[in-house]
This record gives structure tokens, C-alpha cells and sequence, in this order.
């Protein structure tokens, strides 16, 4: 036995016990057992000590539970606990789980960096030189003039707030302690902790990075904390106000952490401004001017989609590990923000946030007069201006440097979109404190830029050099990280430029940064010169802002993405510019309306009461510097559009060549392909089609749903069952199947590297032939989709969703051999609308008592002297549906499709308006399949199928289920969710 003194040194086992994997940092092996499930790494644990040791670090069980983890979240007294407890494992595997064991030999500086990081207490961690300004409440001039274009704190402000003495944990556990909040987390999922449970995780933790609540809800779970604090006056301007409830982008937040807790670096969304309030405890601060990027950081600019994503250590590792590395002239401005003070961040400043206790604060963020033009030039599409906003010039390549960027007016140049085969640039700052632009060219060479040429300037002028030339909002890929959608953006801008025409002179200024408002009013002078339509007014100039739509309702996405565009509203007519999707999308959006009403004349449908009158159509196009217009009713080729690569110009002896069937092949060709693509692939982004139609008086639905009564919406959901009645009861255009392009008939060999699976349509009429192969395409990848839509859609769900999409979908056709030995299918086969949604419903104002005379869409409005369907007021006392608006995405194929948006969108799940609907329809969705041998099954009910066509939709109609019916957010199956949403169709005797 040898003596303890004389003990050997203790043997580093990490070799031995990573074999091969000793080679790889510590760091890479941590991040790579992140990708790994809970119980892979379980498993993993018992390789080896080291392994074992790895394994069982409290933060990487963390990031493993963050990721399985959805909904409502309950803290175990550990990570590992908590993310065993997801996995529902056997009782003596979790009790197993606290006898952890202990290795010397092994010493792991990353290992040891992280567990000091999640120990470190912050009790004197401040900073107090007062480097941010201070002052007592200043007036709005003041503000104004010495306030609006650097941080600032303010004291006072919260004076009077309750909140002042009400916001403590203690007060909180009792008023909300069963309450939900949302957490917030580098989790794609939403997470939300009851506040009981959240204080009791604070109270145990030992994270670096800790939970934090960042609740944008708080409103609805807790109103209470509504009526605690004001909007200081200083901030009361704020131009999102316009936007009511779900159509407005997310601006205000309770926050609670503990120590340790914070906001990493960050440039607030959309470059809005901010407010920040603290109730309690602490927050160390530091930020740094527009285009200046933290060391440390990494800003990834996506060329694809504009986008632009932030790659940051946590607030307290940056303080602990980058903040030391700065010199003096290269540190942050900063300041340790107390309770009742109120700290402004202007538009474009990085920030970062270290709670040194536990805090609670009340955020804002606002649009005024101030920053209104930069958030107008984030949300312009293309990439190049938004990468510049963050990181200066240094997310620009070399050769832009010299001029500055360009800005060529509209028009001069191929609306393509530019370089869309370069690579992802990323803008970084190394830990020695060199700040690099690294782009990969084509040979994978980095480029590198110093710094010294930063002649940066934040200002509007400077930045709108940067904007893509021809910048098309319309076709442009949209950015993700987007606060809000393109079409709500237009929403905002047309909001504004109706409801504040003292302010037009700077909305105008910023609807030309964000969608080129300029371009458009151009073209469409051009249109009402060679129609001779009335001098425009000032508030007929800008576009609005969805389809042919003055409002919409944002917060379903129930939108398609064929073709709609330009849209402007006048006393008398609409004028619709066909723009999305590009130039040969367009042209078959208008070739299919145009035959669509050729069609409601010829067989005197009684649909085309409720539409409105096609005054002209034409298309507008530039020939040698200037305009030219050609007046087209759909039906022949001109000779502008022969000239154009068209795909599928082999229908040219048709009488509308661009009508239905020429769209739907376009349609399947096009589902391969992305956006861009469609925009750009024919070369011909000089020409718009357009269409002139009556303007429909009234107001929409959607800027009624809450005024009318309930008489009145049934009387909606009968009108609307007749009216599809009518819509699905015109005769189909002759299906020419030898116009069926080469393209069609064989399915390409390969997608993506990979071979295409064989779809067999060998029993398929020909009409249904695309219908089938459409849904095929659109099955691929169908997960990946799924996922990528993310929340509320359950993950747990999106894992099944393969087995309950059928494999074979002519299964859905139920196709049977008649007396003649002719395959038939047990659907008809109809026009279909396919954008039924509330704003393109028009109502108009009717006497009450009309509403009893049967049906509500033959009672036309009252003219009676004053009244004209309007009390004493000047209130309506009814409405009566008129119109169904917005043909542009018509297509041909099975009539349930029309139903999915007027049950979600309008009916918003109603079961009794649904019934209604149906009771008025009266025609079969599907004939009675187990006539034909077809066994029942899934396949025999009507529910089945519309399910399936709402998962696979183009858009997020899923996210509005789930949106709709939150209690199916824990849904086992998508049985149970079908049946929910859809049981009714089972019920539905309008057989054949």
C-alpha cells in the first residue's frame, strides 16, 4: 500500500475515455450533444466517465428539454429532471437520475468557464458613471430637441403608477399565481409557466442563461396589469394604433428574470423604438449606436429573403468574456437603470440587458413621426439596406463601397431580383477586436474589410441608397424575421393614409421606401389617362392594402399565392394592377377571371348579380422608354405577350388561352418552384396586366363582423351557401387533353438529388389528373413545412401527419367504371373561388324590416326618404350581402376547398353558421362512395378530405385552427382535430 504522501498524480483519463473523439474540443462536443434526443444521451452517458460527465451537464439538459418542451412548462428542481419528466420514462430510470458521480482525472476549462457563468452572483455588478444621460421629466419639446436620437434615462415618469408599489413578486404571486405567462428562450416553441411555478424555478436555479418572462399577451391573461401603468405622454404618439387587435405587430411585454436573466445583443424588430420601465430590482444596460456591431456578435444577412438573424453569447457571457477585451474608446455607452426609471432606446441602437436581481419591468415599443421612415425602409424587401441598418457598411461588399450603393428610379432597369446565387454574408467581430465583413465568393475565398471605412450615417437618406434597384414589394421574398407581413404593411400604410391625411406628406414618403408607391401611381396614371378615368384625389394615390380589398383581417393567413397586386380604390371602380407572383402568374390570373366572367354572361348564371361589372382589362407594358396599353378581354395572344417565353403557349388555338385548365398546369409546374423563381423565370417583368371593375358600395364584413346582428350573419351564411351553390353549378371549360403539355404527362426524373417518386394516374380522368399530381408535389417535404410553420401547430401532430395524409391520393376520388366502363369520379368537378374570406364579402346597409321578407340577398336597401336603411343616427339598423369580390384565384377542382376559408375565416369555427351554410348549399360535396365499393373508411367521410386539404394548403390554414380551437393544441391525433373542425360535413345530406 502506498503512502498518501507519496501518491501518484492523477492520470488524465479524457483520452482514454473519448477514444477518437478526443480530438474535438470540448466545446464542439457539447454542442453536438444538443442535436441528440434525451435518451441518446442517456445511453451516451454510460460510454465512458468523461462521456458520462458531459452527459450530465445541467445546461446541455437545458437546451435538450427547451426543445422537446411546448405549452405549459413545470420546472422539476433540475433540467434533466424536467426533460425526463417529457419523456414519461419508468420511475426507478427517474429516481436514478439524482445519483450523480464523480470522476477526478478530467478538467475541462469550457466545462468550467459555463458552470462559473451559472454560479456567478451579481450583487455589486453595476456600473454608475452615468454614461447614458439622466434627466427628470422633460416636456415633448424638450424631448424632442435633446432626447430623440440617443438613449436616455428618465426618472418621474412612473410616479403615479400602481405598479410602482404593486409590481413586486410577492404581490403578483397572489393577484396572478395560477396565471400563465409566455417565457421567452432560444426554444422555436412557445413556452409558458404558471407564475406560481416560475418563481418557484427562480428560486432554485443556477442557470446562465435563465428563464425569463417576456410576456407580448400579458394584456389578455392579465388584464389587471393593464390598469396599472400608462403610456407616458411623451410616447402617446404611436402610428401602429391603427391597427386594431391580431393586426397589429406584437409592442408590449411585462418582463420578469432573475439574476443572471437579460436580453442579449439586439436591434429592436423593425427598427422601432422602445421604452423600458423598471418596477423592481436592477438592469445593467449597454449599448451602441446604429451600424456599430458588438464584438462578439455575428449578423448573418440571408440573400434569399432579406432577412437577417443575430448570432450572440448571452448577456452575462458577454459581459464576463467580451466586455474585457475592449478598450476604453471601444466600450459600450452604459448605465445601471434603478427602479422608477425609464430608459428610451432610439430606433437602430444595439442593445444588451443584464438583470443584477430580480427585475420586473413594463416595455413598449413605438412608431412615431420620428422613426417612422426607417421602419418603412426595414420592411422594403431585398437585403442589402437591412444589413446596413445593423451593421454599416460593413455588410456591403467592397466594390459598393466606393459609390455609396445605388438608388435608379423605377423602371429603368429588369425587375429581377439581383444575385440570387451568392452566398450568405456574415458580418462579425473577433475576439481581438477586429471587425471583419467575411463573404465567401464562388471559390470560397473570405473577403475581409477593416474598419476604417465607416463613413456610416444613420440617416433616411443616406440608408434608402442601400434599397435594391426595382425593388418590387409584391414579388420580393418577403424576410421572416419581419415583425409583420407584406400585407399587412400595406394595411398600415393605407390605415394611415386614409386616417391621417395631415400626416401624408411622410407616409407618402414612406410607402416609396417600403413598396415603391411611386412606381405604382406611375402605371396607374397611365391606365386612368388611356381609360379616361376621373382625375385621381389625393386619397385614391396609394394602393390598398390586400387583393381588392380596402381591409383584411391579418391574423388568419388564409391568402393564396396566386396572383393579386396593386390595388387602388377610386369614387366609382377599382383598379387592380396584377403583380404578385410575377409576369406569368399574372397573366393567368387575368386570363382565368376574364373567362370566368365570359362564362357568367353566356349561361346567365344568377351569380353575376353579386359580383361586380368588369368595366376594362388590358395590359400595360414599356416599349422603348414609354408606356403603351392594350385593351385585352382574355381571349386570343398578343402579340406583347407571344414575345414572352411563355411554358405552355401550346394552348394558342383556345379561345382563352390563359384561362382555367392553361393556369392549373401552371399551377403544378409552378409547385416546385420558389417565389423568386415565379417572378423572374420569364424575363418578362415589364408588363402588367390589369382589370377595371365597379366599385361595390357598402362595407365589407370584415369592418362589420362585430356590428351585425345575429339574424344578420345567418342571413351571411345562407347568402353564401347560394351563392357557392351558383358558383359550383357553371358548367367546367372542355378539358383538351391533348393541350396537356409534354411537361405534365412525365413527372420530372429528380428533385433535388433525389428520385421522384411515380404518381399513377393511369385510372384518373383527365380533368382530375392535375388535381391529383398537385397534391403530390405538395406532400413532399410536407414535415418540414409543418415545422417550419412552428407554433401553434403541434409538434406532436406534425410527427403524425405523414401516416394520416393518404399515400395514394386518388384514393380521395373514390373512381369507379360506369355502365359504360368509363372511369368516374364520386366528386364534381367545379369553378372554385378559393379566397372566400371576410374581406371579399361586401354588405350593404337595409330597412330592418327587410330582414324578415326571406331571403336576405334579394333585399336590396331601403330608399325611404332619410332613412335608406339607417336609423335617426345615422346607424344602419341591417345589412344584407350584396357582392362576392376578388375572382383572381379562381382554379377548378373539388368544392370543398371554398369551404375551408368561409368556415375558418368567416364563420371563424361557428357550427351554427356552418349548418346554415350547408342548409342553403344543397349540393353534393361527394356522391355516396360506399355505392362504389369504396368499404367507408376514412375515405367516406367529408371530414377526411377537407382535413387533408387544410394541411396540405399553401398557406398556415393550420396555424388558424389551432389558433381558433386552442384546446387541440394537446390533441392526440389528427382524428380528433378533423372531427372538431369538420364533424359537421359528416352530417351533411346534400348527397346525390
Amino acid at each position: 500500500m502506498q503512502n498518501s504522501d507519496q501518491a501518484l498524480p492523477v492520470k488524465d483519463r479524457r483520452p482514454h475515455a473519448l477514444g477518437d473523439l478526443k480530438i474535438i474540443p470540448d466545446e464542439i462536443i457539447c454542442s453536438m450533444l444538443e442535436h441528440l434526443t434525451p435518451r441518446d444521451v442517456g445511453r451516451l452517458a454510460c460510454v465512458s466517465s468523461v462521456m458520462y460527465i458531459f452527459c450530465n451537464e445541467e445546461p446541455l439538459w437545458m437546451s435538450l428539454c427547451l426543445k422537446k418542451a411546448s405549452g405549459l412548462l413545470q420546472y422539476k428542481g433540475s433540467w434533466k429532471k424536467t426533460a425526463l419528466h417529457l419523456e414519461d420514462p419508468p420511475i426507478e430510470y427517474d429516481e436514478s437520475c439524482t445519483r450523480l458521480l464523480h470522476f477526478d482525472g478530467f478538467y475541462s476549462p469550457f466545462l468550467y468557464r459555463r458552470y462559473y457563468r451559472c454560479h456567478t452572483v451579481l450583487d455589486g455588478f453595476s456600473f454608475d458613471s452615468q454614461l447614458v444621460k439622466r434627466k427628470k421629466i422633460v416636456t415633448r419639446e424638450e424631448f424632442d430637441r435633446e432626447c430623440a436620437e440617443e438613449p436616455i434615462l428618465l426618472s418621474g415618469l412612473a410616479d403615479t403608477w400602481p405598479a410602482r408599489n404593486t409590481w413586486t413578486i410577492d404581490q403578483l404571486l397572489t393577484r396572478y399565481g395560477d396565471t400563465a405567462f409566455r417565457i421567452s428562450q432560444r426554444s422555436v416553441r412557445s413556452i409558458s409557466m404558471k407564475f406560481k411555478d416560475y418563481v418557484a424555478y427562480m428560486n432554485v436555479q443556477h442557470d446562465e442563461d435563465p428563464l425569463y418572462i417576456f410576456d407580448y399577451k400579458f394584456g389578455e391573461n392579465a388584464q389587471g396589469l393593464l390598469e396599472d401603468y400608462r403610456v407616458p405622454d411623451l410616447f402617446q404618439e404611436d402610428l401602429f394604433n391603427v391597427l386594431d387587435g391580431d393586426m397589429r405587430p406584437s409592442y408590449r411585454w411585462v418582463i420578469i428574470g432573475p439574476q443572471r436573466s437579460g436580453a442579449s445583443w439586439h436591434v429592436d424588430p423593425a427598427l422601432t423604438s422602445a421604452w423600458n420601465t423598471l418596477l423592481c430590482g436592477r438592469k445593467r444596460w449597454a449599448l451602441y449606436p446604429p451600424g456599430r456591431v458588438p464584438l462578439g456578435v455575428t449578423v448573418h444577412v440571408n440573400e434569399d429573403d432579406g432577412d437577417v438573424n443575430i448570432e450572440t453569447p448571452s448577456s452575462l457571457e458577454w459581459w464576463l468574456d467580451f466586455y474585457p477585451l475592449l478598450a476604453d474608446d471601444d466600450k459600450p455607452i452604459e448605465c445601471t437603470q434603478l427602479p422608477g426609471e425609464t430608459i428610451v432606446v432610439p430606433s437602430g441602437w444595439w442593445h444588451c440587458i443584464l438583470n443584477l436581481e430580480t427585475t420586473i419591468a413594463v416595455t413598449q415599443n413605438f412608431v412615431d413621426s420620428k422613426n417612422f421612415e426607417f421602419v418603412c425602409l426595414d420592411f422594403a424587401p431585398g437585403y442589402r439596406h437591412k444589413g446596413v441598418c445593423r451593421a454599416g457598411l460593413l455588410a456591403l461588399e467592397e466594390e459598393s463601397l466606393e459609390g455609396g450603393g445605388k438608388n435608379t428610379s423605377a423602371g429603368d432597369h429588369d425587375m429581377s431580383y439581383p444575385d440570387l446565387t451568392r452566398k450568405e454574408k456574415r458580418v462579425r467581430v473577433n475576439r481581438c477586436g477586429e471587425i471583419q465583413n467575411h463573404e465567401e465568393d464562388t471559390n470560397g475565398v473570405s473577403k475581409n474589410y477593416n474598419s476604417s471605412k465607416q463613413d456610416f450615417s444613420y440617416d433616411i437618406n443616406f440608408l434608402a441608397k442601400f434599397l435594391d434597384e426595382d425593388r418590387d414589394h409584391y414579388n420580393f421574398p418577403w424576410s421572416s424575421g419581419n415583425c409583420t407581413g407584406k400585407r399587412e404593411m400595406r394595411e398600415w400604410l393605407y390605415k394611415l393614409w386614409v386616417g391621417k391625411p395631415e400626416m401624408r406628406e411622410l407616409i407618402w414618403k414612406g410607402a416609396c421606401l417600403a413598396l415603391n408607391a411611386g412606381k405604382w401611381l406611375e402605371l396607374l396614371e397611365e391606365i386612368c389617362n388611356f381609360h379616361k378615368l376621373p382625375t385621381l384625389t389625393a386619397e385614391e394615390k396609394l394602393p390598398v392594402g390586400n387583393g381588392s380589398n380596402p381591409s383584411v383581417n391579418m391574423g388568419v393567413g388564409l391568402g393564396n399565392l396566386f396572383p393579386r397586386g396593386a390595388v387602388y380604390l377610386m369614387a366609382d371602380c377599382v383598379v387592380k394592377i396584377f403583380v404578385e407572383g410575377g409576369f406569368e402568374s399574372s397573366i393567368y390570373g387575368l386570363g382565368t377571371e376574364l373567362e370566368f366572367y365570359s362564362l357568367l354572361a353566356k349561361v346567365n348564371s344568377p351569380l353575376k348579380n353579386y359580383i361586380p361589372d368588369v368595366l376594362a382589362s388590358g395590359i400595360l407594358y414599356v416599349e422603348n422608354g414609354s408606356y403603351t396599353i392594350v385593351p385585352w378581354d382574355g381571349k386570343g395572344v398578343l402579340d406583347v405577350i407571344g414575345k414572352c417565353n411563355l411554358t405552355l403557349l401550346n394552348c394558342k388555338q383556345e379561345e382563352f388561352p390563359f384561362g382555367i385548365w392553361s393556369k392549373k398546369q401552371f399551377e403544378y409546374r409552378s409547385a416546385w418552384m420558389s417565389v423568386s423563381k415565379l417572378s423572374t423565370s420569364d424575363g418578362c417583368n415589364r408588363i402588367w396586366p390589369y382589370i377595371i371593375t365597379k366599385r361595390c358600395k357598402g362595407k365589407m364584413f370584415a369592418q362589420l363582423r362585430d356590428a351585425l346582428s345575429g339574424e344578420d350573419v345567418l342571413n351571411l351564411a345562407s347568402f353564401l351557401g347560394e351563392q357557392l351553390r351558383n358558383l359550383h353549378l357553371l358548367p367546367c371549360p372542355p378539358f383538351n387533353e391533348s393541350s396537356l403539355s409534354d411537361k405534365l404527362k412525365t413527372e420530372p426524373p429528380f428533385n433535388n438529388g433525389f428520385v421522384e417518386d411515380v404518381v399513377d394516374t393511369s385510372s384518373v380522368p383527365a380533368e382530375w389528373e392535375i388535381f391529383i399530381r398537385t397534391l403530390a408535389r405538395k406532400k413532399k417535404n410536407l414535415v418540414n413545412r409543418l415545422t417550419a410553420w412552428g407554433h401553434p401547430i403541434p409538434k406532436a401532430l406534425i410527427d403524425k401527419v405523414d401516416e394520416y395524409i393518404p399515400d395514394d391520393f386518388v384514393k380521395l376520388l373514390d373512381i369507379y367504371q360506369d355502365e359504360n366502363g368509363l372511369n368516374k369520379v364520386c366528386k364534381p368537378c367545379s369553378w372554385i373561388h378559393s379566397d372566400i374570406m371576410d374581406d371579399n364579402v361586401y354588405m350593404e346597409p337595409c330597412c330592418a324590416s327587410s330582414r324578415s321578407n326571406g331571403n336576405a340577398a334579394d333585399t336590396g336597401p331601403m330608399v325611404n326618404g332619410s332613412i335608406n336603411g339607417y336609423d335617426e343616427f345615422g346607424e344602419a339598423k341591417s345589412w344584407h350581402c350584396s357582392h362576392i369580390i376578388d375572382f383572381s384565384n379562381l382554379s377548378i377542382g373539388d368544392p370543398i376547398y371554398d369551404v375551408i376559408p368561409i368556415h375558418l375565416d368567416i364563420f371563424r369555427g361557428d357550427s351554427s353558421l356552418f349548418k346554415q351554410f350547408l342548409e342553403s348549399y344543397k349540393l353534393p360535396l361527394v356522391r355516396r362512395m360506399q355505392q362504389h365499393g369504396s368499404g367507408g373508411g376514412k375515405f367516406s367521410r367529408l371530414s377526411y378530405h377537407a382535413m387533408c386539404y387544410c394541411i396540405l394548403h399553401d398557406d398556415n390554414v393550420l396555424g388558424t385552427i389551432f389558433s381558433t380551437w386552442k384546446e387541440l393544441r394537446t390533441a392526440k391525433s389528427w382524428e380528433e382535430v378533423e372531427m372538431t373542425v369538420w364533424g359537421e360535413l359528416n352530417n351533411y345530406k346534400g348527397y346525390a
